[in-house]
């Protein structure tokens, strides 16, 4: 092999190394542009191999090119916003005790657990974990705190590092959005419909984007009103349709995909992704035809 093909293979593997991992700008212009992609939320992160909510499972998720992550926000009892989705620490923890009762040094000290045993992966803070996933995933909020102060704080750490576009803030009382618009218009919003009512009342505020809805008031019709007005439909695969999966193969997301929804949350972001690509509803990292015919062309001459 000659020196030049030496120098092509090696330019073709980083050139495509770096295709296949999105980065969140392109993953924003999906969710804002490209309403005909489904995009396919981690639910607690990838965490089928990994500890929930862990920096292990957030780059687990976006090594598999997955779109938005989800992380569940807590306080401790001395402020610090940490990412931890039980109240109490007894599941996912080596310890018991309540979240809110510690502080983070205590809780900085145990280890996460995975399939009920103690890995070498430590409860994160918020910081942490938008540190790692920024420029590289989306990130959906779940933030389980009621106290204005906390989403103030929050709120003001994600402009701090400079993460509004790449944000979703859940919310699980769409009345709340007025007030946290106005905290931050450039930070995306998902309040939880339970109703056609909350989702008729929350399509009145133009600048929402995204609504969590429930398979409990599904209808194609309401459904397709949502992206008629371009706001995109969030559904759960989380239950019947990722227990569907674990029994056999794509008979949960077959039925799934028969709803008019375009962002999935699942426990089983890898299986869901490749059931995508192969129905071309998931975008596709790709070569530029001329690069690609040229490298190509040089390679195979003798």
């Amino acid at each position: 092999m000659t020196d030049i093909k030496k120098l092509f293979i090696i330019i073709i593997s980083i050139v495509g190394a770096c295709q296949q991992v999105p980065t969140t700008d392109k993953i924003v212009d999906d969710f804002n542009a490209h309403p005909e992609h489904v995009l396919v939320a981690a639910h607690r992160s990838a965490h089928q191999n990994y500890p929930e909510n862990s920096l292990a499972s957030i780059k687990e998720a976006i090594r598999l090119g997955v779109d938005i992550i989800e992380i569940d926000v807590r306080k401790t009892s001395d402020d610090s916003l940490i990412i931890m989705h039980d109240r109490t620490l007894d599941r996912t923890t080596n310890s018991t005790g309540k979240v809110a009762e510690l502080s983070f040094e205590d809780i900085r000290s145990l280890k996460l657990l995975h399939d009920e045993k103690p890995t070498e992966e430590q409860v994160l803070t918020l910081e942490e974990a938008l540190l790692a996933a920024k420029g590289k995933v989306m990130v959906d909020i779940d933030f389980k705190l009621s106290e204005e102060a906390d989403a103030i704080k929050t709120y003001e750490l994600i402009k701090k590092l400079d993460m509004e576009h790449e944000v979703l803030f859940y919310l699980y009382d769409y009345k709340y959005i007025p007030q946290l618009h106005q905290l931050n218009p450039e930070i995306k919003l998902m309040p939880r419909a339970y109703s056609e009512e909350d989702v008729n009342a929350i399509l009145k505020y133009d600048y929402i984007k995204i609504i969590h809805t429930d398979h409990k008031f599904y209808t194609d019709s309401l459904m397709t009103a949502m992206l008629d007005e371009g706001v995109r439909v969030w559904i759960n695969a989380l239950g019947t349709y990722d227990e569907m999966e674990e029994k056999s193969k794509n008979s949960g997301f077959d039925l799934l995909l028969q709803k008019h929804i375009n962002v999935i949350q699942t426990d089983f972001p890898e299986e869901l992704l490749t059931y995508l690509k192969g129905k071309d509803l998931h975008k596709k990292m790709k070569w530029s035809y001329p690069f690609h015919f040229f490298l190509s062309s040089v390679l195979t001459k003798e």
